[in-house]
């Protein structure tokens, strides 16, 4: 089976603040981690994501009202480019880590 990378950037600064390696990442994944790594870095005001359906359903809608109405900074389909840092990081990520080295679970990746 495969696995997804979720990688949360900090946009501003350049940092890595979590990687989450999942098998499917619905909403409640999403959120219950960026509330994990909020309990060290803090709510953001701004969140800039994809239109995947994981950030678009009324679950992180909710989520991101409820905690100090983050904004939800969606790029538009197809443009990549509108959130490129994190796209360069996912690309090397996969090419740099993931690609050299057979993991047999997920606890290994």
């Amino acid at each position: 089976a495969g696995s997804r990378a979720f990688n949360v950037i900090d946009d501003f600064n350049r940092e890595a603040l979590g990687i989450d390696i999942v098998i499917s990442l619905p909403a409640g994944r999403v959120t219950r981690y960026l509330d994990k790594l909020a309990e060290y870095h803090g709510y953001p005001l701004k969140i800039r994501v994809d239109n995947g359906s994981e950030f678009t359903g009324k679950a992180f809608i909710d989520w991101a009202k409820s905690h100090g109405d983050i904004t939800i900074d969606y790029i538009q389909p197809g443009s990549s480019y509108q959130n490129g840092y994190i796209e360069r990081f996912n690309r090397t990520y996969h090419t740099e880590v993931l690609d050299l080295y057979l993991f047999n679970n997920l606890e290994q990746a």
